[in-house]
């Protein structure tokens, strides 16, 4: 059983994480009475926390805007020492992709006196983060845009961009923020086909909530796992199969599963789903494994391989055939 503090620090986490939760659910994540409940958030207005209430049982509390908690006690320096230290484990994902860095420094910002919280946007639309090679940057204010409508819970209408450069804007039921270690990918349900998707970050344009509130139906989809098929398989101009003489865990060290889509094929091989832009890219990238495998599709992949595991024979042949220069001769001491 949770002492008094504790539930209220809970009950508080709870408010601020969606627009309004009813007596019934409150108590139920809580797993008290909702006697306690009542009680509970007449303690928190005793404490100055603002803890609106709608009559009825389809009634409920939420916490009136701008009014979410009291003011944190941080001098200036101090936080902007801990938002600059959130915003860049969120940026480079040091943390993985459970969002951790990003809900802390949503909650930071929700919490701050308005004057600190004007001064920290200044200081965030300031700083450049330098991208790794290759890779497209995406804005803080973005990721916790999408971050904040993961977590209220209601429907959003995004503008977005695809790889193609095709602008579109759909309406969709935001989930899950993930971080691969080299993106970060927006999960959420299409409405309009109904169904999972997996959206790059960086081409999120805009994010609007429309105030309607989305309730998920389980079961629900591991957003990791959605984000490792799409990156794995498509859009791509090829896909290729192939089989490793390995466990699934050390397929998976040498093709990461953002890479490819692995199933095992036995308890000492698995089958890895690979996508690329050519038969030729594809056979690049399979030889600079350096591993054992063996290419089950397409035939275009297979001779491809063969073709470059050919060029590089050759070359060392070549190499080998040479004439070995004279040494030097030694020097006498």
């Amino acid at each position: 059983m949770l002492s008094t503090s504790a539930r209220l620090l809970r009950l508080v986490s709870l408010l601020a994480v969606r627009p309004a939760w009813t007596c019934g659910e409150l108590a139920e994540r809580m797993e008290v009475t909702e006697r306690t409940v009542r009680r509970d958030v007449a303690r928190l207005r005793e404490l100055g926390y603002t803890v609106d209430s709608d009559p009825g049982p389809w009634g409920g509390y939420r916490l009136r805007p701008g009014t979410r908690t009291p003011p944190l006690i941080l001098d200036d320096e101090e936080a902007l020492a801990v938002a600059v230290g959130l915003r860049e484990a969120a940026l480079s994902g040091a943390l993985g992709g459970d969002q951790a860095a990003l809900s802390a420094l949503l909650k930071l910002r929700q919490v701050l006196p308005k004057r600190l919280g004007d001064r920290l946007g200044d200081m965030d639309a300031a700083f450049v983060q330098t991208p790794r090679a290759g890779e497209p940057q995406v804005a803080a204010g973005t990721l916790l845009e999408l971050a904040a409508a993961c977590r209220r819970g209601e429907r959003a209408r995004m503008a977005y961009r695809d790889w193609g450069g095709r602008a579109s804007v759909r309406d969709v039921d935001p989930y899950r923020l993930v971080h691969t270690g080299r993106r970060w990918y927006f999960v959420a349900r299409d409405v309009a086909r109904g169904e999972w998707r997996t959206f790059r970050a960086d081409r999120v344009e805009r994010v609007q909530p429309t105030g309607r509130a989305v309730e998920f139906t389980e079961p629900l989809p591991d957003p990791a796992l959605l984000v490792s098929r799409a990156s794995a398989t498509g859009p791509y101009a090829v896909l290729a199969t192939v089989r490793l003489p390995v466990p699934m865990e050390q397929a998976l060290r040498s093709i990461p599963a953002t890479v490819g889509l692995h199933r095992a094929d036995g308890p000492d091989a698995t089958v890895v789903e690979i996508g690329g832009s050519s038969a030729e890219g594809l056979a690049r990238y399979l030889v600079s494994l350096a591993t054992p495998l063996r290419v089950l599709a397409p035939d275009a992949v297979r001779r491809a391989l063969l073709h470059r595991v050919h060029e590089l024979l050759e070359d060392n042949v070549e190499e080998m055939d040479r004439p070995v220069p004279d040494a030097p001769p030694r020097k006498r001491s």
